[in-house]
């Protein structure tokens, strides 16, 4: 059971209560590029952003937001740290949320006082964002926990235990993070302004996964999750699927963002896709492949990527199977809406659990997004099977008598 907090707008998004669980990125430009911040913005919204936040480190970064703004379709949020005239401004230039945190601001609590008075004016939301590395006391290098072994007067030995003691540093982090965060609300509280969500952030999984639960404990203000600096696209989705995944399968948490060291379209997919693994929200392609082994003749990496590459602007609830060889194959693809049950030389395409034609191998592509098409609306067909077909034939076969991939990948 998903837990039930207050609910706010982040422009027409609402967060919290009975709403979907939002989906949100942050820009790499520099936003005084107020073209190349738009371009990037748009290419998130075709893959289903619905919450765009861009950095806000200097004034010339502010002054441009109102442009911004009147470019994109999603609600524009703004992250500010230090100087709270940067947080002044944005609101004035019409943004719809301000991520700070109070930690950081230069005059600590009277600057977040000005800023919630005007975002209190203009009803404008606020995220109230807490970062372990941001916890004073706890800003030091940490240290390697290694076992200590000392001889008891008794002489016996007694081991330190380095995983016990990792344990309380993370609930003595944990509900600092919560106690501070707590604070600043009270602050806010104080001046009758409620219109915020919560964000405790850690870089290490466990540490952020007890703020949470900690706080959802406490409070019901709406919580945006995140593993903070997760990483690279591998190790980044790894660490934010379980992170988040502990929380959501928890009930906590009503906004997302999978922070990756990538382009920020390629968080997108990942978000979605923890949230249909765990069925919160059913937007786009549940994809199935299986992995490649010594029973498979064809190149089902290729195609299976290929095939999700080329889906990730559907929004269209739909399940897609690539599947490679005559085990898993067959039933697989018969319990998705378009499956591929593929062999050495030609493979067989499902539809809706029917098959419903035998295509020869250097076809796979074409007729899998085709099939996809037919199910899809005409905006969405357009994009994964434009006029003319699938050019590009995908894949190579292979052989085991020869043990080697045979390229069969042209134009």
């Amino acid at each position: 059971m998903r837990k039930k907090t207050r609910q706010i707008h982040v422009g027409n998004v609402a967060i919290g209560g009975d709403a979907p669980i939002a989906v949100q990125s942050m820009t790499t430009t520099y936003t005084r590029d107020v073209a190349s911040t738009v371009a990037q913005i748009h290419r998130l919204e075709e893959v289903g952003c619905e919450l765009v936040r861009v950095a806000v480190p200097e004034m010339e970064d502010a002054v441009v937001l109102s442009e911004i703004k009147r470019q994109i379709h999603i609600p524009l949020i703004a992250d500010i740290h230090y100087n709270p005239l940067l947080a002044l401004e944005a609101i004035k230039q019409g943004i719809d949320k301000v991520r700070i945190n109070p930690g950081n601001l230069l005059q600590g609590r009277k600057s977040l006082e000005q800023i919630v008075l005007a975002a209190k004016e203009r009803d404008v939301a606020m995220r109230i964002g807490v970062n372990s590395g941001s916890i004073d006391a706890i800003d030091k290098v940490a240290q390697m926990q290694r076992v200590q072994v000392r001889l008891r007067d008794d002489g016996t030995l007694e081991r330190s235990d380095p995983a016990e003691a990792r344990r309380k540093e993370r609930d003595h982090l944990a509900e600092r993070m919560v106690t501070k965060a707590l604070e600043y609300i009270s602050w806010c509280e104080e001046l009758d302004y409620h219109n915020l969500d919560v964000s405790l952030k850690s870089s290490t999984v466990l540490t952020a996964v007890e703020a949470y639960r900690r706080f959802s404990e406490r409070s019901d203000y709406p919580l945006h999750l995140g593993i903070t600096e997760a990483g690279t696209l591998v190790a980044g989705s790894v660490k934010s699927a379980l992170g988040m995944g502990l929380l959501l399968a928890d009930g906590i948490g009503d906004t997302l963002r999978v922070s990756l060291s990538a382009e920020p379209e390629e968080e997108i997919p990942v978000a979605y896709e923890i949230l249909r693994s765990l069925e919160l929200r059913n937007r786009g392609v549940t994809f199935v492949s299986c992995p490649s082994c010594g029973r498979v003749e064809i190149d089902v990496v290729g195609v299976a990527n290929e095939v999700e590459k080329r889906l990730t602007k559907v929004q269209t609830p739909i399940q897609v199977a690539v599947m490679g060889c005559v085990v898993n194959g067959p039933g697989e693809s018969r319990d998705a809406d378009v499956g591929l049950a593929g062999g050495k030389g030609k493979g067989v395409i499902f539809r809706k659990g029917e098959p419903v034609r035998t295509v020869p191998e250097d076809q796979f592509l074409d007729a899998v997004l085709k099939e996809v098409a037919s199910l899809l609306p005409e905006h969405e067909a357009r994009l994964v099977y434009p006029e003319g077909g699938i050019k590009e034939i995908a894949g190579t076969h292979r052989t085991r008598d020869e043990g080697r991939n045979i390229p069969i990948l042209q134009k």
